[in-house]
């Protein structure tokens, strides 16, 4: 006789119950950043709408420093290093059929459709989305939200709003550097290493990008921003329980960022293949 615990339906309903956890996690966190969002939007509108109300530009300055100025760096490690990967990685299978000069061409679709902002917003979860959630989740912690909200001051607006802003406008330039950054280090093995001229690794990656190619990519970027942003912000908004509350958010910050951008790319991808963006 099957005990109490292994039984089927007991199973069956614990399975359910999971399912339906997770669920309703997920819409938890649709709903709060999309509502976030909105209210970030909302600052917008009102502050173009409202002379005299100033979104505070030197805030959202000094996030881009810290968020992106900072992840410069990594960024161009490891762009350099996806763009020598993907050369090698190319250079067997076309050296067999004398087409070793089409490196630049995958290269360069590659990078600039799809690793480019998908590794820049890799990377910048890392290093700047799990930073946003503790700092916010901790002023959750030191009750400093509470002291905004106490003298009618909008955490929104001075809080999320610089970081959102920064995450967009910082992985948009860092998708630019770390495509030509890719790009010029695959070339340079390719030149070197590959019997492949200059001239024609140059000719050949003009050749292959066109205004699509970049479009896809900045689209991408800019809606990975937001994502990580919106993100960071949410979970560190609804930190609860201390010190162990705010690494909790931490981690669910870059869980959940990197599930969503890849998702996300996904999505975009199919997209642009219906739409002939290919």
């Amino acid at each position: 006789m099957a005990s109490r615990k292994n039984r089927p339906d007991l199973l069956l309903m614990r399975g359910i119950n999971r399912i339906g956890g997770s669920t309703l996690g997920l819409l938890l966190i649709l709903g709060g950043t999309t509502r976030l969002t909105g209210s970030v939007g909302r600052w917008y509108w009102q502050s173009t709408s409202h002379s005299g109300m100033r979104l505070g530009w030197p805030a959202v300055v000094a996030q881009m420093v810290r968020v992106g100025v900072r992840s410069i760096g990594i960024v161009l490690l490891v762009s350099a290093c996806i763009g020598l990967i993907l050369a090698i990685a190319m250079y067997p299978p076309l050296s067999d059929l004398g087409q070793q000069n089409q490196i630049a061409r995958i290269v360069a679709i590659a990078v600039f459709r799809e690793m480019g902002p998908l590794i820049s917003a890799v990377v910048l979860t890392g290093f700047a989305g799990a930073s946003i959630a503790a700092e916010i989740g901790t002023m959750v912690v030191g009750e400093e939200i509470e002291a905004l909200e106490a003298h009618a001051l909008d955490p929104v607006r001075f809080l999320v709003l610089p970081r959102l802003t920064a995450t967009v406008v910082s992985l948009l330039l860092l998708t630019i550097l770390a495509d030509v950054t890719a790009v010029l280090c695959s070339g340079l093995i390719t030149v070197v290493f590959f019997d492949v001229s200059a001239i024609s690794y140059y000719d050949n990656t003009m050749a292959q990008l066109d205004l699509f190619d970049f479009s896809t990519g900045l689209i991408k970027a800019t809606t990975f921003g937001l994502m990580l942003g919106a993100i960071a912000c949410f979970n560190g908004l609804r930190v609860s329980g201390g010190a162990a509350g705010v690494g909790k958010a931490t981690t669910d910050t870059v869980v959940q960022t990197i599930v969503a951008v890849i998702v996300a790319n996904l999505v975009f991808d199919v997209a642009f293949l219906q739409m002939g963006w290919t």
